[in-house]
């Protein structure tokens, strides 16, 4: 047998070529643009046919790879330099958005074009929206006639789902604020919004995004008022974003008043010092006592860890809540006030479900210590209840309630043998 090792097999010889697709494809998107400008210019206004030209288009040119382009042309005629200006030296089309008729009808229309697009080519989604982003941020390079027709056609394209509200935040560029073209672009949006869908769908389209805290934004800081923007959307026609904006600063509000009033609790603070902190809070926000007593017992019954036994809930809850009955008294100066109370215990104790055997006991503990009258009680029993653990409370409520009637007849009674 031979010592030597057997010499291990080598590759040699052909070299082999690069696949077409492996290659590295050079972006040059001015044929891409020059295919789509000479379809635009054939199908001219009929937004049908160019629908149908789009929908054709993707299957021999790389939408994907040139969704830019493909978006700048549809909206400004050719591809878009930074700042929003067309690019020189390219070609372009006539027939644009921004060359288009200045209403709404015109607007939906459009807005039908982009939604059949998107819905045949799934993967231009995430582009569109990027789009309209970048041309957001380029505004002050459009004419006043552009920007308003990017305003309707947003709007609708919002209020079709086409694109998140998560874009709005381009408008809070400080040039575009600074200027107030952020503001009145807003103004053509929303109305736009508002005309396809109602103010609750798009309150809820905001809040989705954490756009609905954020309105204020529209303006440059000396202007950041709840008092300037309510003014400025209700002359422009649209009273309805003006009373969302003013109904989130309110909420806001209430959630940072009772942030601090915990912070005061837990720090041991005296009632009376923090009876005067809120009493001044309701004032400079105009908050009204039923909406206060609301804040005073969330805060109340949010600054202690509760047992997590039934047993003993009810037990910790008397003494938690004898100590702090001056507080919610404060603010029981009415009648409606005290019946805001008695349903707010009532929605606590339903959600909380260790203390569903303890609502009698707060009451009865609050009417003794004079926060809750037997007026509001029997109103609350006769028809003022809310229908959450209706039948529980009220089977609770039964026997002091009997009690609170034969005690008020007992009193009639004693003053008409007075008389």
């Amino acid at each position: 047998m031979s010592n030597q090792r057997q010499q291990k097999p080598t590759l040699t010889g052909q070299r082999f070529k690069t696949r077409k697709r492996d290659e590295k494809e050079r972006f040059d998107p001015t044929q891409f643009q020059e295919s789509i400008v000479q379809g635009l210019n054939q199908t001219g206004t009929d937004l049908d046919a160019v629908a149908k030209f789009l929908d054709a288009s993707g299957a021999k040119l790389d939408y994907r790879r040139y969704a830019e382009t493909l978006f700048d042309i549809l909206v400004a005629g050719g591809m878009l330099a930074p700042g929003g200006t067309l690019a020189d030296d390219v070609t372009r089309t006539d027939f644009c958005l921004f060359t288009a008729q200045e209403d709404l009808e015109t607007m939906q229309a459009y807005a039908q074009v982009f939604n059949r697009l998107i819905r045949r080519y799934k993967y231009l989604e995430k582009g569109f929206e990027e789009e309209i982003k970048k041309l957001l941020l380029f505004l002050k390079g459009f004419t006043e006639s552009e920007r308003n027709k990017l305003a309707m056609l947003t709007g609708i394209l919002l209020a079709n789902g086409n694109i998140s509200a998560s874009i709005l935040s381009s408008l809070f560029n400080e040039n575009l604020v600074k200027e107030g073209v952020s503001a009145a672009f807003a103004v053509k949006l929303f109305k736009s919004w508002i005309n396809e869908k109602d103010i609750n769908s798009v309150a809820a389209s905001l809040r989705k995004v954490g756009m609905d805290n954020r309105l204020m934004e529209l303006f440059p800081a000396n202007k950041r008022s709840c008092d300037h923007f309510s003014k400025y959307f209700t002359d422009a026609g649209l009273k309805e974003i003006s009373d969302f904006a003013r109904n989130q600063q309110s909420i806001g509000a209430r959630k940072e008043l009772q942030k601090e009033l915990q912070e005061q609790m837990s720090r041991g603070d005296s009632f009376k010092d923090i009876v005067v902190y809120v009493r001044e809070e309701m004032k400079k926000t105009n908050i009204s006592e039923q909406t206060m007593v609301s804040i005073v017992w969330s805060s109340v019954m949010s600054s202690v860890e509760w047992n997590k036994k039934e047993e003993l809930v009810t037990e910790q809850a008397i003494k938690h809540l004898k100590q702090y009955s001056p507080l919610l008294k404060a603010f029981t100066s009415q009648g409606l006030s005290e019946l805001t109370l008695l349903l707010k215990i009532q929605e606590y104790c339903y959600d909380n479900i260790h203390f569903m055997k303890a609502f009698q006991k707060i009451v009865v503990l609050l009417y003794k210590a004079d926060v809750l009258s037997e007026e509001a009680i029997l109103k609350w029993y006769n028809d003022a209840h809310l229908a959450k653990g209706k039948s529980v409370f009220l089977e609770q409520m039964k026997k002091f309630v009997e009690w609170l009637k034969n005690a008020e007849e007992e009193s009639e009674s004693d003053e008409e043998e007075t008389d």
